[in-house]
């Protein structure tokens, strides 16, 4: 595992914690699709599609700040799973 992989779980998930109704944890990650569906959300039901994908990003911002380093890399860097 490179050094680099891992330095992205603590910004994506702090990130998917406070941000997390804009999608910002999922474009660190890479994952410019699903960053996009979760703006998009936020954005044009004028906020109210926030609290569902606010939701979503404090979950997903959770599980990558309790993953180990390794179990973050395999899953969200090389496994490249999308949603939790």
């Amino acid at each position: 595992m490179a050094d680099g992989d891992a330095s992205k779980k603590i910004p994506a998930g702090i990130l998917g914690i406070l941000l997390g109704g804009l999608g910002i944890h999922k474009f660190i990650l890479g994952y410019t699709k699903e960053g996009i569906i979760m703006l998009l959300v936020t954005v044009l039901t004028l906020g109210i599609g926030g609290f569902i994908t606010g939701i979503i990003g404090l979950i997903e911002g959770i599980i990558y700040l309790t993953k180990s380093d390794d179990e973050f890399v395999s899953t969200y860097v090389t496994g490249r799973k999308g949603w939790f």
